[in-house]
Formats: structure tokens, sequence, C-alpha cells
């Protein structure tokens, strides 16, 4: 169990984690040995090339002539010397650490090799090498044939994809010292991967397409790490991470003329503090030996700080006079949906003596500034009218006539703070476009990455979210393992399994970091996708929402919080003398059980903390403004997983967890609200204010009930109508004259793009070969 008192996690938020921290996830430990296999390799060839000298010395124009002869040599027709001379250019992306002396060379070198390697048309040649990896339907019935899938039935592909990987997260990556070549090339390699030119899908498409062909059963081999890993960078590199989201979204609300953000939401919730986590109470002790002595209704308790230890263990249903939430049977809640759960005790072991309460000190005034929507100002006028004058004028918020002059007062406050979002105004123009499509004519649509993006993704995104919540299950340390569960353990299991105790306890830490790695891959990439398809436009936003939520995503993320989120923030899944760069350049000492057990002495795990913000972040965008989706957190039991993340003193953790129990609070009933004042002061104190919002005491007007269902179905025919009207246009209008005569119709010349000979043996197996054939309907039709 985590410590009690955790101490101020001096946590840094960003897109990713430091460059070395990025290169060494690509790597499992297992395949350490292959970085040796990568420079004899390289070696061999370059001694016969170029005599008696290292990479280091050449000259630029020396070393463009040796990546050239590399090129050349991946054009050949035999499988094994392909692989050779791909090591050999994997080893150079790896920074030739053979002739370095310390980690900053090697990382320095392999920036160096990945702008050689790509300004020579590297990424190209790989990219049509992956794609024949793909389509190779020998690896994949051999794969399918195994028993158990290991290192070696992926070896050509994970070459492929740690090259590509290197080069991206290279050049991703900005630094002070960059030549302007280098700029250049950076943005050249951003606007390749974003507008493809030869074929008509960016390259992520690819990557997603191996997702699913992956949980599908038909590629079973697939290293699924490097492929999420290099997925999650190449949206990071083309989209944008979040500081540029963030400058997007102002550029946007300028053009749209809407007033300037109240503030930096980044800078925000840099400045913000963490609340205390609660000590254990001697109330808690009280409590218990009442419990012991009779089942009386128990008292209000007093709570320590954020009042997390005076939960019981929500599994626990036998006892009388509890929070409402808890009363009933969980095994209705997620247990239903994911067989949720092991059941561990929540409480940690009593220390010996109380240690001394930590005092909070809160800024004076709120982090944020209060907002208010348009729909809130007319639901106030509303009530108001009703309630002095005895009738409404709907939407007209302007005329105050018969109002008390404290109302006055209330509705200028109100429009000083009113808030009009961009999905606010795309919301607006949809529905005119919908009215008037003849008179408004056709929408100008901004071709940016994330447009193009949405268009290629649109008709597989069902998939695509599925496959992607099926390897985060797999991947949960709350899952268990079951027959029918995918198997994600494909590049980094050996071929052969460990026979010593301290080669199982290895291969334990690398599975464990291997899982970790996939969720933060995963849970970055969501969201994301989320974040910029809001931004693009809200009904692509929503249209991917609605098909995580219907993918059980909402339970997932609990089931993935409902373990010891402490120790999962503290785990020490890493062997930091094996990771690369340090590896490669460093002897490695003797490892013993000892030196494996103690770990690194880091205070916390930032790539678990992170895909903890990240699913919490996920869950705020799914649920946020959605009553429906708002009372599936309240019926899978949400409040006291999430109150047992509010231990992690981390303040943009605590303020993601303290929005998700904000929103549910309505619904969670008087007795509950009575014994968490202290998590209502919380969420007072660090979240942002809606004036009018009534979150503490459900007399809302948009909390009745019966709306719930209908709310989810008029999203979902909004959705579809935009779908349709923006990308299933028909080729000419739809008053023109339809040919009915068969023979016509197919004795008609197509004019067909002129790239499409390069993308149509896809577009067949896309489209055509990949699609059943519904023999009946065809019956039907006769």
């Amino acid at each position: 169990q985590g410590s009690v008192d955790c101490p101020n996690l001096e946590f840094k938020y960003g897109d990713a984690d430091g460059h070395s921290a990025e290169l060494a996830e690509l790597y499992s430990y297992t395949e350490e040995p292959e970085l040796s296999t990568n420079r004899r390799c390289f070696e061999e060839d370059f001694h016969a090339q170029v005599q008696g000298r290292r990479w280091l010395e050449l000259d630029e124009a020396q070393q463009k002539v040796y990546v050239m002869h590399l090129l050349d040599g991946l054009e050949v027709v035999n499988r094994d010397k392909r692989l050779r001379v791909a090591r050999a250019i994997l080893y150079l992306a790896q920074g030739v650490f053979g002739d370095c002396d310390n980690e900053g060379d090697v990382l320095h070198w392999s920036r160096h090799n990945s702008f050689l390697l790509y300004r020579l048309g590297t990424f190209t040649a790989f990219l049509e090498l992956l794609n024949m990896e793909i389509d190779n339907s020998q690896a994949c019935s051999s794969a399918l044939r195994k028993p158990a899938i290991s290192l070696a039935d992926s070896t050509e592909l994970r070459v492929l994809l740690s090259v590509m990987y290197l080069m991206v997260e290279n050049i991703r990556v900005e630094q002070e010292a960059d030549p302007p070549e280098w700029k250049t090339c950076r943005e050249t390699f951003r606007m390749e991967l974003s507008f493809p030119v030869h074929t008509e899908e960016p390259f992520a498409l690819l990557l997603f397409t191996m997702v699913t062909k992956f949980c599908s059963g038909h590629a079973p081999h697939f290293p699924m790490k490097k492929v999420l890993l290099l997925l999650w960078k190449v949206l990071l590199f083309t989209l944008g991470g979040f500081e540029a989201l963030q400058a997007m979204k102002v550029q946007k609300r300028e053009e749209l003329g809407l007033p300037p953000l109240p503030e930096d939401s980044i800078q925000v919730m840099r400045s913000m503090r963490a609340a205390s986590p609660p000590t254990y109470s001697i109330e808690l002790m009280e409590q218990q030996q009442q419990k012991r002595g009779h089942r009386s209704r128990r008292p209000l308790v007093k709570q320590d700080s954020l009042d997390i230890y005076n939960e019981r263990d929500p599994f626990k249903s036998d006892e009388a006079g509890v929070d409402e939430e808890e009363n009933d049977d969980v095994d209705s809640g997620i247990e239903g949906e994911l067989d949720l759960m092991e059941r561990d005790a929540i409480i940690p072991v009593m220390p010996a003596q109380r240690p001394p309460i930590e005092r909070v000190s809160f800024p004076k005034g709120l982090p944020w500034a209060p907002k208010v929507r348009q729909k809130d100002i007319e639901h106030f006028l509303e009530a108001s009218r009703n309630k002095f004058i005895g009738f409404t004028l709907g939407q007209d918020t302007e005329t105050l006539i018969g109002l008390p002059r404290p109302i006055h007062e209330s509705v200028k406050t109100l429009k000083q703070h009113k808030y009009v979002s961009i999905s606010d105004v795309q919301i607006k123009n949809e529905e005119e476009l919908e009215k008037c499509p003849m008179s408004l004519g056709e929408e100008e649509v901004q071709e940016t990455p994330c447009e193009i993006l949405y268009r290629a993704m649109l008709y597989n995104l069902p998939q695509y979210m599925i496959a992607l919540l099926k390897i985060l299950l797999a991947a949960a340390p709350t899952s268990k393992a079951k027959t029918d569960s995918i198997n994600i353990l494909a590049d980094v299991l050996p071929e052969e399994m460990p026979i010593t105790v301290l080669q199982s306890m290895k291969l334990g830490i690398d599975v464990n970091r291997h899982k970790e790695i996939i969720v933060k891959s995963i849970s970055a990439l969501l969201l994301l996708l989320l974040k910029h398809f809001k931004l693009n436009h809200i009904y692509q936003f929503e249209y991917v929402s609605q098909h995580l939520v219907f993918a059980n995503c909402i339970p997932l993320i609990l089931k993935f919080f409902n373990q010891n989120i402490m120790s999962y923030i503290t785990a020490k899944n890493s062997i930091s003398v094996l990771d690369y760069p340090h590896c490669t350049v460093y002897d490695l000492p003797e490892l013993t059980a000892e030196s494996l057990e103690a770990g690194d002495n880091n205070q916390f795990c930032w790539r678990n903390l992170f895909s903890c913000i990240n699913l919490l972040r996920i869950l705020n965008k799914l649920t946020k403004w959605k009553h429906s989706r708002t009372m599936m957190l309240v019926v899978f039991k949400s409040a006291p997983i999430l109150k047992r993340a509010l231990k992690v003193k981390q303040a943009m953790m605590q303020l993601y967890v303290l929005k998700l129990l904000k929103i549910q609070t309505k619904y969670l009933g008087r007795q509950w609200r009575k014994s968490n004042m202290k998590t209502m002061s919380a969420i007072y104190q660090k979240v942002r204010h809606r004036m009018n919002d009534d979150w503490a005491y459900g007399n809302d007007i948009d909390a009745r009930p019966w709306d719930f269902q209908a709310e989810e179905c008029t999203l979902r025919a909004n959705i579809e109508a935009f779908n349709s009207r923006r990308y299933d246009k028909p080729q000419d209008s739809e008053f023109a004259p339809v040919d009915n005569c068969l023979q016509s119709v197919l004795g008609q010349r197509l004019e067909l793009p002129e790239d499409f000979h390069y993308s149509y043996e896809l577009w067949l197996e896309r489209e055509v070969f990949s699609q059943p054939i519904r023999w009946e309907e065809l019956l039907h039709c006769q």
C-alpha cells in the first residue's frame, strides 16, 4: 500500500517526457542484445566500404555517399540481406554508440543522423518496406499457427518501426542550437506526414490500420507498443502539442471575432498547489470499534483534509446506514460491464503514531475566472420572469421591464462573465447550414492536418476506437488474464523463457513496464485526438466521443483507477542501467535480485502519473455537459474510486478528479454531501465556478432524468447530419437526372485521379476484398 503521508510530487506535465526517456521506452529490455547485432551489421558493411576510418571522422558529403549505398542495399530481393542493411541504418539512427564516450554524444549523433537520413529519402524507403511487411501473409499465417509468439516473429517490423520512430522523435523535438536547414527539414517532414502526396491517406491512418488488424487477430505478431508509440508521436508532430493547441485556440477565437480567453489554462494549472491528502484519523478507529459493537447508524464524523479515509471499503455492502451511493449492490455496476476489478482493500496499515497534520494554505482569490453560458442567462431570466411577471419571453435576454433592481444587477454580472465557446459558434453555423443549404451555398472547409486525418478516419473510426480500448483493457494493471483477451506481449517475450529467478524478475519488470508504456501512448493519443477534433469541429469531437462511450470507455477508465493508485504512480518498473542510451556506452554492472527490487530512486514514475492525468482528462471530456454520461459515473459507483485518487498530491491530477466529482454531486444525495464536506470545499477552491450552476444541490433544470435517452439520440442525429452534409457529397446535384440503364452506366468512362495507380491495390484491399458480401441482401433485391 502507498504511504499515507504522500509528499508533494514535483511533476511537470507536458506533451511527452524528456527526450532520452522517450527514446529509452521504445526498446524492451529483452531487445537489448539486438543493439550489438545492429552495430555488427553496420561495422561489417562500413569497414568494407570505408577503410580505416570511423563514421564520426567522415565529412557530410562522405556520410551521404555511404547512406546512399545503404539505401541501394534495401532494394535487394533477398530478405536477410535487406534486414542486415535495415539494421545498419537503425544503428545510424541509434547514434553510432560504438564510437561515442557518453550518453550526450549518442543523443547528439542520433539527431544528426536522423536529419541526414530523412534528407536522403530514408523515411519513404522504409514506408514502402513497412507496407510490404504489413501485407506479408506468410509472416501472419506462421504467427497464427504458433502456440506462443515471441520477439523473433516481429524482427523485421521492429527494425522498420524503430528507425521510423527515431526519425520522427528526433526531428520533432526542437532545440535552440538547431541549424536553419534542420528547421526547414522539420517543417517539410511535418507537411509530408500531414498532407500525403502519392497515397490518399496520411501516415497515421496506416498505423491505425495496423492496430485494427492486430486486434482482429489477423496479425498477432505486430509489435503493438512500437506501433502505438509511433502513432502517438506522429499525431503529436503533425497536429501539434498542448501549447500549440492553446495558440491555435487563441487564433481561432480571434478569427471568429470572439473575446480572448479569460486565462491561459496551462499556466493556471502549473501555478496551482496540491491539497494535502489526509492523515490516518483517530475517528476512523473509533468508527470501526463502533461498528463492531453495534450496527447503529453512524454519527457524522469529522474529516481530515480531503476525507478520503472516512470512505469505507466500497466493496463491502453489508453495513447499514452508509452513504447512499454505496448502499446498492456493487455487482450491478462496472462488474457487469467489464468483469471489474480485483478487490483490494483501501485502508492502509496504521502507523504507530499520528503524524502532524500539514496545514494547507490556499492562495487568496480563486484560480479560475468564472464563466457563464448564454443558456444560463436565459434560464435565469425565465425563472425570474415566471416569478415576478408570470410569463416568459423565450430567448430574449435584453428586455428587463417589470423585473426588480437586484435582478437587473444579477443579469449585468452574468453578462460580464458570459463566455461563448468556439463550439457554440460551430453548432450555430451548422444549424444555419442545415436550414438553408441553397441560400448559404458550399461551406469553406480549411484543409488542416486535423481535417485531413478526420476525413481519412471517418468510415472506420468506430473500429479504431474499439481496437484502442481493447488494447488499453489488456494493458490495464487491474485486468485479469482471460483466454479471449488479446496478447499484447508479442514484442516483449523472448524465444526462450527465463530459467533463473533473476531472469524471471527481469522479465516481470519488463512486462509491467511494457504495459505501462502502452497505457501511456494510448491515453496520450486519445486525448490529443479529442482535443484537436474539438477545436477543428465540435461534431468531429462528438463523433469520436460517442464511439468511445459506446465501446465502454467510461467503465474501463474507472476500472483502471480502481487499484491502489499511489502504488501505481510510485511503481519502479524500470532498470535504469539497461535503459537506452546508458546501456550502449557503459559496462553493465552485475544485476542481482536486490538491485532489481530496489529500483531507481525516483519519487514517482513519470509515465504512470502522465497516464493517470490523461485518462482523467479523457473522462472529463466525455462527460462534460452530458447528463446521461454523468449518470454512468453515478451508476458505476465512481465517487469512492475517484476520492481515493485524491491521495496523489499533485495539483493537476486532483483538479480533474474534483471536476469529475463536481458534475455528479447533485445525483449523490444529501447524506453523501454531508459526510464529504471537505471534498465539497476543495471543489469550491479549485474548480472553475459557473455562476448560478446548482451543482451542489441538484435543483438544476437540465438534470431531469427522463431527458437522458433523448439527449444522446439528438446528438447522434446532429453528428450524422454533419458527417453526411460535409463528407457524403454526391458527384452531381441532387436534382440531376438519374441514369437507370445498366448498360449505359457500365459503359461510362470514369475520370480517375492521376495518383490512383499508386494506391489502387490498397483501395481494392480495403474497399472490396475486406468487405463481406451480403448474399442474402442480393437475393432480396431479386
